[in-house]
């Protein structure tokens, strides 16, 4: 968890329409670049996998979300305004912290998956996840692509900047519904695009739907891990559940349901010693711990 510390009063503070100002600027940008892009690969037609004509503007539609958080912190930046008060400053000390999440993002998908298996699902198998793995040039591209392509490209953008401005005026499970949504619809043209999950699972399928759904309770998840050590640990957090579902090769619907209703528990459980730790707090305002820090990403 950050810890309170005092800060210096801005001689420009962020209004409240400055930061919805901000707000609809990143979404236009985050928008707007992976839409293009997206639509870029659909034009250009074929899969986009690593070494086809659609794979470039595939990934870099990726980065709407980042693209979007650079612009904003450049204009707070130069107006000098604070940082919002729900960013969570990087700190090395909350590395522990992402460690332990990321590994408990992760096991809630393993759970899921092998109650998934016993309920007539498919069976987890290693050689399976070899395939996958070097099927996209062997581990370390494997490793690096997962990183890269949704978790470093989105996360900053979603709740590095996003998120705080939001809950700046809104409570925190509004927060997360919403921006669930949004992210549900922004991932909505990838299921136009051959050779991505969403294209394989197909939207107007059980496991289209699901995807979609699942979008709220990951977004629930992701901010949990950012509420207790920033976006690295919100980062760390989207990686460990989309490499492992990858890995064991999520796609049945059964197991799908499984694994949002898992991430809604350990969401309960995250939120239950968050509570514990920093006590009760107004609704809608944070606690002392998530006081204005200088982040790396907002």
């Amino acid at each position: 968890m950050p810890t309170s510390h005092t800060s210096v009063p801005s001689q420009n503070p962020a209004t409240p329409d400055r930061r919805r100002a901000d707000l609809i600027l990143f979404m236009v940008i985050a928008f707007a670049v992976s839409w293009a892009s997206w639509g870029g690969a659909m034009a250009i037609g074929g899969p986009a996998t690593g070494g086809e004509p659609a794979y470039a503007p595939f990934l870099l539609g990726a980065f709407g979300p980042l693209i979007g958080a650079l612009v904003i912190r450049v204009r707070r930046r130069r107006r000098g305004e604070p940082v919002p008060p729900h960013a969570v400053r990087y700190r090395p000390a909350a590395l522990p912290w992402a460690l332990l999440l990321m590994v408990l993002a992760s096991a809630a998908v393993l759970v899921a998956a092998a109650i998934g298996h016993v309920a007539g699902g498919p069976a987890l198998s290693w050689t399976d996840a070899k395939d996958v793995m070097n099927g996209m040039g062997g581990p370390a591209a494997f490793l690096v692509s997962m990183i890269v392509s949704g978790p470093l490209s989105e996360e900053p953008g979603w709740r590095g900047t996003a998120y705080p401005r939001m809950r700046a005026t809104m409570g925190l499970f509004p927060v997360t519904l919403i921006l669930g949504v949004v992210w549900a619809v922004w991932h909505l043209p990838l299921f136009l695009i051959d050779g991505t999950v969403q294209h394989d699972l197909g939207l107007a399928t059980p496991g289209g739907v699901l995807f979609a759904a699942g979008n709220i309770p990951m977004a629930m998840l992701v901010t949990c891990a950012y509420q207790r050590a920033g976006v690295v640990a919100s980062i760390a957090v989207h990686f460990a559940v989309n490499t492992t579902m990858i890995l064991l090769g999520v796609d049945t619907p059964v197991t799908q349901a499984l694994i949002i209703g898992m991430q809604l528990i350990l969401v309960a459980l995250l939120l239950v010693t968050h509570r514990s730790a920093t006590g009760p707090a107004v609704p809608g305002t944070p606690p002392p711990a998530q006081r204005a820090e200088e982040p790396a990403h907002v």
